[in-house]
């Protein structure tokens, strides 16, 4: 569910953008993998000072956001294009259901943010046992046909 959401948000920002005549936000990339004990989630921010990158855990979904400035370098020679992107961004991903703010490291490095979700311990099965305690035996007698 949370890949179809993101999936849609990417497509609805880069249809509509913000509407309001402003540069449009963007939602970085994102690279997953899993290791044995963990989750890892690398999202490419090049450009973006580490200060403005926010990183926030709520209601089960990690949120990635920040702002890239537009710097204007150009003293007399002429601009003729700008590509890149800038101003605010943002991306939520879903996470396993019991992950804490404990479980999660981050780590910039190169205009890449790598996220370290340690994998909830997964609930085990418990035998429960039925009725009041008390053992019944149940008697019955044999028909003879």
């Amino acid at each position: 569910m949370a890949s179809l959401h993101n999936d849609m948000s990417r497509l609805m920002t880069s249809v509509f953008g913000t509407g309001n005549g402003e540069s449009r936000s963007r939602i970085p990339a994102v690279d997953v993998w899993e290791t044995e004990d963990e989750i890892v989630y690398a999202f490419d921010l090049p450009g973006i000072p580490e200060d403005q990158i926010s990183v926030e855990l709520e209601d089960g979904g990690l949120t990635i956001s920040g702002e890239r400035e537009r710097t204007d370098e150009v003293s007399q020679d002429r601009l003729y294009r700008y590509e890149r992107r800038f101003g605010s961004f943002s991306r939520t991903i879903g996470l396993p259901q019991g992950v804490s703010e404990d479980s999660i490291q981050a780590d910039y490095r190169d205009g890449v943010l790598e996220v370290h979700v340690q994998k909830p311990e997964q609930p085990k099965p418990r035998r429960i046992q039925i009725g009041s305690g008390e053992r019944a035996t149940i008697e019955g007698k044999a028909s003879e046909k």
